[in-house]
């Protein structure tokens, strides 16, 4: 399997958990959620400061329907980590060594050799 072909298939998985499989996922609380509604401490919780904003409460603002809006956004949030991460890891990527004008290489960027020279 090629590298180009497993991204490919990477992002179509990705994209049908995300889109399609989310919508199956359990309202019910998960465990830490249940103790604190056990012991009384979610009722000193606060609405969090972006629960307004277009992707709040896991759906797109101004979509009505749920199962339409909580896909979309699923799809918009691993479109978003896959361009973030793709731009980190183009800024961040090993180049290889750097060469002049006249396309001589750069002697400071080579490698030292990994294993040491044979003597005769």
């Amino acid at each position: 399997m090629t590298t180009k072909r497993f991204f490919i298939g990477f992002l179509l998985v990705s994209l049908v958990l995300a889109g399609v499989v989310s919508h199956y996922a359990s309202g019910d609380p998960d465990g830490l959620e249940k103790v604190a509604a056990d012991k009384g401490i979610s009722a000193k919780e606060k609405d969090h400061s972006l629960k307004d904003s277009p992707f709040g409460d896991y759906g797109v603002k101004g979509i009505e329907n749920t199962r339409l809006s909580g896909g979309l956004s699923g799809v918009i949030g691993v479109g978003a980590v896959l361009l973030v991460g793709g731009a980190l890891f183009w800024g961040v990527r090993r180049r290889g060594p750097h060469r002049d004008a006249a396309g001589e290489q750069d002697q400071r960027t080579e490698r030292a050799p990994s294993e040491p020279a044979r003597k005769g």
